[in-house]
């Protein structure tokens, strides 16, 4: 006898409908065919096993399973209770006219409950489109998938569940998962706040153009200024999410399998990856492709403490996502396209013994020490870091002061206001929506100077030696200052502000 029932194959993050052919015929034998790698091969054995422990068994005759189509290969064990439910459906052990109209996933146990999967949410997506009645799979995602209205999610702790309800047994109801509620169920209150940042107000300042116009950062500083303590509390000023972007979000985490009990992510994510990580780990990749950390970030924060301890090929290999906002990982049969579209916040010291130019330092670098560890950062990465600041160390009277200053909440509605005049201003672009995706012909456009402020520019790059990448990035965060202030046109007091803003451009850091 043979029967169909459908699974579904993640690659990116976008899903693949998946036939399962299941044939049951005279003889002895158990034949999977479709390109399955060996968790696949090995579900035999737990199928068998779980069946025998809820009653059922593996038919003792011939069976066929093709996983159509057949020439995309079938990766990992979430495919158990597929093969399950298709084999008792096609050896008369269950009868159902329902098995055809589900898509059903998920890992079996030897006592026959089920273990999370990865990608529920990209899944449930292709379902819907497809036009399947409903999808059963764990109940430990079954939030994340229930995010997906138009169909019926099951979540289900063992396989007699799904057995019983395809034969009209038992009350297993879909789970209702109201979307825009929950998306809106935000923290008024950040776990971190600028609040409890004493001094560094001109370094806070810094953090708010940053956010207010979607720019890369880097903060150089002795050991102890406070960089980490800036950068984690970067998030909690940044724009609150939209439901599409909580959406893309959820989705990369789902196929990492990273996604929280509540279901939709509506925090921005803050990625801190250690410097011993691996290209691939960083961008994505390996033999079964998996996200990276920047796609991890994709609409949040990717903070790379001690930049130049990360190895130079894991820096270099950003370069493209960082311009292109999406990783494009290419394979023999295959190519996935990542989003990563995050902001990047480095950290670093000035020099290997961190004290460069200090005068009380425990520890001094020679100049072409300090060279030598610079250079450990190419150029064309730091061309695509708009600003670059100095952190000093707090003074004794700031950090023994009482007062709070200012919280996350009150800079977050500062930020919010100048994006949404970027917004307004680029509704006509479909790929630029903030000024730090802005091109030549962009800024050209919208960042005009009259007289005076080209002039100040101009001495400002001749005196201090400013190289020709600077000219760009200024004149893109003197466009943010200016949205921050709420101005029509950018004044020569925001060109001042930006010229500040980079440091490592200067002559004596980086030449």
């Amino acid at each position: 006898m043979l029967i169909k029932v459908f699974g579904s194959a993640v690659f990116g993050v976008e899903a693949t409908t998946i036939t399962v052919e299941v044939n049951i015929d005279k003889g002895v034998g158990y034949h999977l065919v479709g390109l399955p790698d060996n968790a696949i091969k090995e579900s035999s054995y737990r199928i068998a096993a779980a069946l025998k422990n809820n009653g059922y068994q593996l038919p003792g005759k011939k069976i066929t399973i093709n996983m159509a189509p057949a020439d995309l290969r079938k990766e990992g064990s979430a495919y158990d209770l597929t093969l399950a439910i298709g084999i008792l459906a096609a050896s008369g052990q269950i009868v159902s006219d329902e098995v055809d109209k589900y898509v059903i996933m998920g890992e079996l146990s030897l006592d026959g409950s089920l273990q999370p999967i990865k990608g529920a949410l990209p899944i449930a997506i292709k379902a819907r489109e497809e036009g399947f009645k409903g999808f059963f799979l764990p109940k430990q995602n079954v939030k994340e998938a229930a995010i997906v209205d138009g169909l019926d999610v099951y979540g289900v702790e063992n396989v007699l569940e799904v057995i019983d309800f395809l034969e009209g047994r038992g009350d297993l109801q879909p789970t209702i998962f109201n979307t825009r509620e929950e998306f809106y169920k935000t923290l008024d209150f950040p776990e971190f706040d600028f609040s409890d940042v004493k001094g560094q107000e001109s370094i806070k300042r810094c953090m708010e153009i940053a956010a207010a116009g979607g720019h890369n950062i880097i903060l150089i500083g002795p050991p102890g200024a406070g960089k980490t303590m800036l950068a984690k509390r970067l998030p909690s000023i940044l724009p609150p999410m939209t439901l599409k972007e909580a959406l893309e979000t959820t989705k990369i985490h789902s196929v990492a399998g990273k996604v929280k009990e509540g279901g939709l992510m509506n925090q921005r994510p803050f990625r801190s990856p250690h410097h011993t990580i691996s290209n691939v780990a960083l961008v994505g990749g390996g033999s079964y492709p998996q996200p990276g950390e920047i796609s991890m970030a994709h609409n949040g924060v990717l903070f790379l403490d001690e930049l130049p301890e990360f190895k130079r090929e894991v820096l270099e290999v950003m370069r493209q996502p960082l311009e292109d906002r999406e990783v494009t990982i290419s394979r023999a049969k295959f190519t996935i396209t990542y989003p990563s579209s995050f902001m990047l916040v480095a950290s670093m010291n000035p020099s290997p013994g961190g004290y460069f130019n200090d005068p009380d330092a425990p520890v001094s670098s020679s100049p072409h020490e300090m060279q030598r560890y610079l250079s450990k950062i190419s150029g064309p990465l730091l061309d695509r870091i708009d600003i670059h600041i100095e952190v000093t160390p707090v003074p004794f009277e700031k950090l023994s002061e009482k007062q709070k200053s200012e919280s996350s909440v009150d800079v977050r509605q500062r930020v919010t206001t100048a994006r949404e005049i970027q917004t307004e201003r680029f509704a006509h672009l479909e790929k630029v929506h903030y000024n730090a995706q802005m091109n030549t012909k962009q800024i050209r456009e919208y960042c005009e100077l009259d007289e005076v402020s080209l002039q100040l520019l101009k001495t400002a790059m001749e005196r201090l030696n400013l190289s020709a990448r600077a000219y760009d990035r200024i004149l893109k965060v003197s466009r943010t200052i200016a949205d921050l202030d709420g101005a029509q046109n950018i004044g020569q007091n925001h060109i001042a502000e930006a010229i500040q803003y980079r440091s490592l451009d200067r002559d004596g850091w980086l030449g």
